[in-house]
């Protein structure tokens, strides 16, 4: 889905190591990416160079999982990540990580909710999960956009429960009769809507999730928290070629603060989806 890559709504960027040592000196970070989309890195080159003009240079690893990130962020071998905001929510839930800031598409938007799709002519969705009994029901892993929020909604007996590799494969399947439903991401069914006219919007969630919040290790010394946030934060009025390459390869205008606050709905939903300190990343 190409929103999604767009965005990282799978993607994860770790950003290991200190911005200061005990004398003054270039950062070093160790930036890991999910190791299935480790072809998506070199969206975020232009951020690198970035960064390494503002004094901060990094390199790329990857991560086999969220589970294994979770690990790093526990072990303070990682500081910091830019991911949905169903592991987003989760890593906070965890007490592993707090929310910095987000990136604000060209389209201006920099949150989401989770929509249900279905054939046209289907009975509308009023949030009860019995809505889902029988049917085969098709979602993105780990997404409050789908995986979550179809659990933050009680218990169901749907006939099969399939998993997408992106919310536009969920609903590519959905017209070719594979699944039944879909639930999927508000942003991606209103740019991709138009190519099927078979589908229709029946539901959703009424809440928003902040989308790829950078969120940051607990214990990071607060003063590189800042200094990170700053450089981000300077994107959107730097008018140098290397901001604007920024802001072009990632389909942005720039990056806004983000709090506990905004992920208010966002924890409200993992936690009836029965996340927890515990949780493994996986149902």
């Amino acid at each position: 889905m190409r929103y999604r890559k767009m965005l990282v709504g799978c993607i994860a960027v770790l950003m290991a190591g200190s911005l200061f040592g005990g004398t003054a000196r270039a950062a070093e970070l160790k930036i890991a990416i999910m190791q299935a989309e480790a072809g998506e890195a070199r969206k975020f080159q232009p951020m690198l160079d970035y960064l390494a003009k503002k004094g901060v240079s990094a390199s790329f690893v990857t991560a086999p999982d969220y589970s294994a990130a979770a690990d790093m962020f526990a072990k303070g071998t990682v500081d910091a990540m830019f991911s949905g905001s169903g592991v987003a929510g989760t890593m906070i839930i965890k007490g592993l990580a707090g929310p910095l800031v987000r990136p604000v598409t060209t389209a201006g938007t920099s949150t989401y909710s989770a929509v249900v799709i279905a054939p046209k002519g289907s009975p509308k969705f009023t949030g009860d999960a019995s809505y889902f009994n029988g049917k085969k029901v098709i979602f993105s892993s780990l997404a409050s956009a789908g995986e979550f929020y179809f659990h933050s909604l009680g218990p169901s007996k749907p006939a099969k429960i399939l998993k997408a590799a992106s919310h536009g494969a969920a609903i590519d399947a959905l017209s070719r009769g594979q699944a039944d439903v879909a639930i999927v991401k508000n942003r991606v069914w209103e740019k991709e809507k138009g190519q099927y006219g078979m589908l229709e919007k029946v539901g959703g969630d009424t809440g928003e999730n902040p989308d790829n919040t950078l969120i940051v290790w607990k214990k990071l010394d607060p003063g590189t928290a800042k200094k990170v946030a700053d450089i981000l934060l300077g994107v959107k009025d730097d008018t140098a070629s290397d901001a604007m390459a920024v802001k072009d390869a990632l389909k942005i205008t720039g990056f806004i603060p983000t709090t506990d606050k905004d992920f208010t709905h966002t924890l409200e939903l993992l936690k009836r989806a029965g996340v927890a300190q515990d949780f493994a990343f996986k149902y």
